[in-house]
């Protein structure tokens, strides 16, 4: 069953971003097409890293740890604005600091024949209040500092997301280049 935020199109892009036009989010998934979405790094005051192991319910990489939110942009929307409506319907909080980190192209198996195939632009930010879990997207969370997480994508792949073992350590350079 897909949730009904599952049931949407996303923006299909050409390797330079460039949008070429709108398909049905699962059908993007089933083909392996190329389209846009964002992902949130969100840290606490301490520096560590909001995690979620995403909700059973999630018709791909469902029971998976991965960063602490990813979206698809609405057609029209900027992507930080994409970036602060996934925290928000993930995490139940607004993200303070929210800056633009990099963006990355990757394609990646999520089993049961589904293909993530995305341009994403990564945004770190911080979370300074209380999360709360949206049920349908996450069934829990953690604060994890950044240098355990890469070790634990390391040692215990099956656990993360395909796109978290991509770029968590990417996101560790970054820090420790602008702590």
């Amino acid at each position: 069953m897909i949730p009904s935020r599952d049931a949407v199109d996303v923006i299909l892009v050409d390797d330079e971003d460039r949008p070429l036009g709108l398909c049905d989010k699962l059908e993007a998934h089933r083909r392996g097409l190329l389209h846009r979405a964002v992902s949130v790094f969100a840290f606490s005051a301490d520096g560590r890293l909001w995690i979620q192991r995403r909700a059973a319910g999630k018709y791909h990489s469902s029971g998976l740890w991965s960063n602490s939110a990813c979206t698809h942009p609405r057609d029209g929307e900027a992507l930080d604005d994409a970036a602060r409506r996934g925290v928000r319907e993930e995490l139940g909080i607004e993200v303070a600091s929210l800056r633009y980190a990099f963006p990355i192209v990757y394609r990646a198996d999520v089993g049961a024949a589904l293909i993530e195939h995305e341009y994403d632009h990564v945004f770190t930010g911080e979370i300074t209040g209380s999360v709360q879990p949206v049920a349908e997207e996450v069934d829990a969370v953690d604060l994890v500092s950044v240098d355990e997480l890469v070790t634990a994508a390391a040692t215990t792949p099956e656990r993360y997301t395909p796109w978290f073992r991509l770029l968590i350590e990417r996101v560790q350079a970054l820090r420790a280049a602008n702590p």
